[in-house]
C-alpha cells in the first residue's frame, strides 16, 4: 500500500470513526523503528482543525496481531498512571480492514527521539540535567500498573530465554558463555513480580526542552522483574558515546533516587549492576537475531544487516561490566591502502577494490546523506576494513585457538559452557579479549574509545 492508497484508507478508517468526511495530509513515511512501519500524517474534519497522528502498522508478511494487541492494551493503562504515553486514536488486531495490517493510531507528540541530539544539542541541556531522576520516577509508575489488566503477558525466565535465543542463532560466542556462567552464579532475589515495558531506553522516549514527554514502543511489555527495566536503561549501548551511564543522560544514582520517590523503596545498586550485565548479554544476542531476519529474507535491510556486526561492541561491553580489561587489536602487516593482493591489483589496475568502496561509502555519506544511507557507508567501511585486515587477523585467531587446543569458536563456547575450560584463566581471557578487540577493529574502531 504506497501513500496514495494508505491516505484513501485512512479517511475511511477515521471517517467511519468519527462519523464524519476526514481529510488526510500526508501520511509521510518516518524512518524510525526497524520493526514496523511509521506514518506521520494530519486528520480533519469538515468542522474542525487537523490532528497531528501517527500510524504505526505491521509491515508486509510479518503480522503480529498479538503483539498489537497488547500494546493497544497498555497503553491506556500507562496513561493512567501517570506514564506519558502518545494518546491512543484507533487499533485494528483480528481484522485488518482498511489498512490490511495490525496497526495502532495514535495522536503526535512533540519532541525528539534522535539520541544523538537529545544528548548533544543545547536546546535539550536543561532538559538532561533532570532526566535520569525523572525515568527513574516514570519506571516505578510503569512498574504500578496491574499485569492483569494486559491480556496476553508472557513471564519468560530471562536466562532462560536468552540461552534459547543464543543457541537458536547458531553463532558461539565466547564472551557470552562467560557472561552466562557469571549470570548464573550471581543471580539475586527477584525484586517482584511486576508488569514491564521491555524496551525502555534512549531511542524509545520522545524528550522536549522541558522534559520527558513520551515512552514509545511497548511491543516488548511482558510480566517480569522490575529491575530489567532499571538494568536495559542502563545498558551501555544506549548511551550513544556520552559517559554518564543511564541513557547518556545521568547517574546510577539519580535514576534510583527518582524511582525510590516512588515506589518507596531504593532498588540495590548490586541488583541493578546484575541486571545491566544481563541487557548487555541480551542486546549482543538480540543483534544477533536481528541480522538474521535480513540473512533468512524475512526483512531484508541494511540496517539489520549491519547490526550484526555489533554483537562485537556489545562483547567488548560485556568485558567491562564483568571488570575484565578489554583488549588492543594485534597489528598487522596489511596495506590499508589496497585491500587486495599485489597480483589482483596488477591485473584489475587502479582503482583498487578498496578504493572503489571508499568512493561509494564517501557519496552515501555526503552526497546521500540520509540515515539509511549513513549506514550503508558504515557497512562499507566494514568491508574495506575487513579486506584489509581480515586475513591476518583470521591467522592470528587461528593460532590462538590451537594453543588451547581447539579447533574453532564453537569448540572454544562449548568448553567454556561444560567447564573444560576456566574463564578466569589468564590464558583463555587472553584469547577472549584479543578476538573481541579485532572483530572490533573491523566493525567499529573508534567504539573502543567511548566512555
Amino acid at each position: 500500500m504506497d501513500g496514495d492508497d494508505l491516505r484513501g484508507a485512512l479517511e475511511r478508517r477515521l471517517g467511519a470513526l468519527w462519523g464524519s468526511t476526514v481529510t488526510v495530509e500526508g501520511p509521510a513515511r518516518l524512518s524510525a523503528g526497524a520493526s514496523r512501519e511509521t506514518w506521520a500524517f494530519s486528520a480533519r474534519r469538515d468542522d474542525g482543525e487537523p490532528v497531528r497522528l501517527v500510524l504505526r502498522r505491521d509491515p508486509p508478511g510479518q503480522r503480529e496481531p498479538d503483539v498489537m494487541a497488547r500494546e493497544a492494551a497498555v497503553l491506556p493503562e500507562a496513561r493512567a498512571h501517570g506514564v506519558p504515553v502518545p494518546e491512543l486514536v484507533d487499533h485494528a488486531t483480528a481484522e485488518f480492514g482498511e489498512l490490511g495490517a495490525p496497526y495502532l493510531i495514535t495522536r503526535h507528540v512533540d519532541g525528539e527521539t534522535i539520541p544523538r541530539r537529545l544528548l548533544r544539542e543545547e536546546v535539550y541541556a536543561g532538559a538532561r540535567t533532570q532526566l535520569a531522576a525523572e525515568l527513574g520516577r516514570v519506571l516505578a509508575r510503569i512498574h504500578r500498573i496491574d499485569p492483569q489488566r494486559v491480556p496476553g503477558l508472557a513471564a519468560p525466565d530471562p536466562i532462560d530465554w536468552l540461552v534459547e535465543h543464543y543457541d537458536a542463532l547458531g553463532q558461539p560466542l565466547p564472551t557470552v558463555e562467560i557472561a552466562l556462567r557469571w549470570l548464573r552464579r550471581h543471580r539475586p532475589a527477584a525484586s517482584g513480580d511486576t508488569l514491564v515495558h521491555g524496551d525502555f531506553r534512549n531511542g524509545n522516549l520522545i524528550v522536549s526542552p522541558e522534559g520527558l514527554a513520551a515512552v514509545l514502543d511497548w511491543e516488548l511489555v511482558h510480566r517480569g522483574d522490575p529491575m530489567e527495566d532499571l538494568g536495559w536503561l542502563c545498558v551501555k549501548a544506549w548511551r550513544f558515546g556520552a559517559a554518564d551511564p543511564v541513557g547518556g543522560f545521568g547517574t546510577r544514582g539519580e535514576l534510583l533516587d527518582g524511582y525510590a520517590e516512588v515506589a518507596g523503596a531504593r532498588p540495590d545498586v548490586d541488583v541493578l549492576h546484575w541486571w545491566e550485565v544481563y541487557g548487555t548479554a541480551k542486546w549482543a544476542v538480540v543483534c544477533g537475531m536481528q541480522a538474521r531476519r535480513h540473512l533468512t529474507g524475512r526483512t531484508r535491510s541494511v540496517e539489520l544487516a549491519t547490526v550484526g556486526r555489533r554483537v562485537c561492541e556489545q562483547e567488548h561491553d560485556l568485558l567491562l561490566a564483568l571488570g575484565l580489561e578489554p583488549g588492543r587489536a594485534e597489528p598487522t602487516a596489511a596495506d590499508t591502502s589496497a585491500t587486495q593482493p599485489r597480483e589482483a591489483q596488477e591485473l584489475h589496475g587502479r582503482p583498487t577494490a578498496g578504493e572503489l568502496l571508499e568512493a561509494v561509502r564517501e557519496y552515501l555519506r555526503t552526497e546521500v546523506g540520509d540515515y539509511h544511507a549513513r549506514v550503508a557507508a558504515n557497512a562499507l567501511g566494514m568491508v574495506r576494513r575487513e579486506l584489509a585486515l581480515g586475513g591476518g587477523q583470521q591467522h592470528a585467531h587461528r593460532r590462538r585457538l590451537a594453543e588451547l587446543g581447539l579447533s574453532d569458536d564453537a569448540a572454544f563456547a562449548a568448553a567454556l559452557r561444560s567447564g573444560e575450560l576456566d574463564p578466569d584463566d589468564p590464558a583463555v581471557l587472553d584469547v577472549v579479549r584479543r578476538d573481541v578487540a579485532d572483530r572490533l577493529a573491523v566493525a567499529n574502531p573508534r567504539y573502543r574509545e567511548q566512555p
